[in-house]
């Protein structure tokens, strides 16, 4: 593959007038050298490669080894798939029976590639400590890649500070790749559907849309391609456009999270298959790997943390973008059966064997818990809320709204009163901070439980998982990497929700 660190010269990090020209970056001379690439945790043994090319390719591979020097093993797949409007083709392949907690090296094969690398899964119940990242509302505009802001027609004039002076969150991630294990992003990639902004036409608006893809999952690609990025829904994923009037202009390749399902729908992972004794676990576990519906809603294990990621824009009652909800008009079919996204996390939830995986954390993209300067998602809190409460999900992580926020634990609008100390309800954080051409969302008013709420630059949080009892949460300055707000959930864990 083109070394994806190189790219960060060929392509500035977040380059300045994806807007005013809808420009698309240069098609290499082999138009089957990878770009785009990313990684997923697939299986307790195994990481999914993906990537794009600008020709179909017949059979993708992936050499890999424990050696830059000796790539040994060799896995490779006929998935390389596209859709009408798009230039690219996403591939993948998945890498198994790999060695835990190991340093792998891998090159994805092309005339046109160089090596990179990437730490494989930690089995369920590995205790060592660790931490991932939760980036939201990530999109690329700007020559630091992200919304100017104040009056200065931000949406008009496109910066020309030298991006070496801008320590935006994609840099921050760069520069701290060693620090974080993987990542989750539940919703709101690159913003490709706001490029109604300056418009030439409608049809040069298709082309932005895609340009815009192409050019945050390029920059993206330096992360993405040696941790592995665990990505849910947001409403940004739906279609072209927002804009009732111009969704209707969208063509067919560009609606109902087309894009999104081609780029992740080969790479994220079902259900893992219980490791516990416990029976009705295994049966939990074989029932929601059946129910699940990648990359929409799905899980997976890592060390001391089941993690669930679900979809808060379809498949639940009056679901913002599916008809009849909140945005209707954006008309997003559902993706699985009557309930069968609900049914999969009761299954899921109740599948954790917490002298396992101790840490259950749940990331969705709409909240319902936020201060009052946005509003909250009614309709997920009475989908999601009581199966999180009863089946004791230590951590909820949103975004949507763009700021960074910390609330106690809750449950129905109400605080746990043991607050950080071995609560029963889940503690809930917004990290919608990251930067997009929206901007920032001013934080309003505040909630009553609310302990946290930041929205003067772009931030995200960091989660630590200390050990099978104590977990941090930090919220962190993308510009300098101070440290905005830490706390400690402190949780016993001596409680099962493993049910028949």
């Amino acid at each position: 593959m083109v070394d994806i660190f190189a790219s960060m010269k060929a392509f500035p990090l977040f380059a300045a007038c994806v807007l005013a020209a809808a420009s698309y970056p240069a098609i290499p001379s082999d138009k089957t050298t990878p770009v785009q690439q990313r990684l997923a945790v697939n299986g307790p043994d195994a990481v999914s490669v993906g990537w794009n090319t600008y020709q179909k390719v017949a059979q993708p591979c992936v050499q890999y080894g424990t050696s830059k020097t000796s790539l040994t093993s060799k896995q490779c797949s006929t998935s390389s798939i596209t859709y009408p409007t798009s230039r690219t083709y996403s591939n993948a392949v998945t890498l198994t029976a790999l060695k835990p907690a190991t340093t792998y090296y891998y090159k994805i094969v092309s005339t046109n590639s160089s090596v990179e690398h990437f730490l494989s899964p930690r089995v369920p119940g590995d205790k060592t400590p660790f931490s991932i990242n939760a980036i939201i509302d990530l999109g690329v505009y700007g020559a630091d890649g992200f919304t100017i802001q104040g009056d200065q027609t931000k949406r008009d004039i496109i910066p020309t500070i030298d991006p070496s002076l801008n320590h935006t969150t994609i840099d921050r991630l760069a520069r701290t790749v060693d620090d974080y294990e993987f990542i989750i992003h539940p919703g709101d990639l690159a913003y490709a559907d706001d490029w109604f902004e300056k418009p030439k036409n409608l049809l040069d608006g298709k082309n932005a849309y895609e340009a815009i893809l192409e050019q945050f999952y390029t920059q993206l690609a330096p992360i993405a391609g040696r941790k592995p990025y665990m990505a849910s829904p947001g409403n940004h994923e739906v279609a072209c456009q927002e804009i009732p009037v111009l969704t209707l202009a969208c063509p067919e390749g560009q609606k109902n999270f087309t894009d999104f399902m081609n780029r992740f729908g080969q790479t994220m992972p079902v259900s893992f298959a219980s490791t516990s004794a416990d029976q009705a676990a295994k049966v939990n576990a074989n029932k929601a790997a059946a129910l699940a519906k990648p990359p929409f809603w799905y899980s997976f294990e890592y060390g001391m943390v089941h993690v669930a990621m679900i979809d808060t824009e379809t498949d639940f009652a009056n679901a913002p973008d599916q008809p009849g909800g909140s945005s209707g008009y954006l008309n997003a079919s559902p993706f699985g059966t009557a309930n069968q996204q609900l049914d999969w996390l009761a299954a899921d939830l109740a599948s954790v064997d917490r002298t396992i995986t101790p840490w259950v954390i749940v990331g969705g993209h709409r909240p319902w818990y936020t201060t009052k300067g946005s509003s909250p998602c009614d309709s997920c809190q009475k989908a999601f809320e009581p199966l999180l409460y009863k089946y004791g999900v230590d951590l909820a992580i949103f975004g949507h709204v763009h700021n960074s926020q910390r609330f106690l634990p809750v449950n129905n609008s109400v605080a746990d009163p043991a607050k950080l100390n071995n609560p029963k309800a889940p503690m809930y954080i917004v990290a919608g901070g990251a930067g997009n051409i929206e901007g920032l969302s001013s934080v309003g008013g505040n909630y009553t439980t609310n302990v946290f709420a930041y929205a003067d630059d772009f931030s995200y949080a960091s989660v630590s998982f200390q050990s099978a009892n104590n977990l941090k949460v930090e919220f962190i300055r993308s510009s300098t990497g101070d440290v905005l707000d830490s706390s400690v959930l402190y949780k016993k864990h001596d409680q099962q929700f493993v049910v028949q």
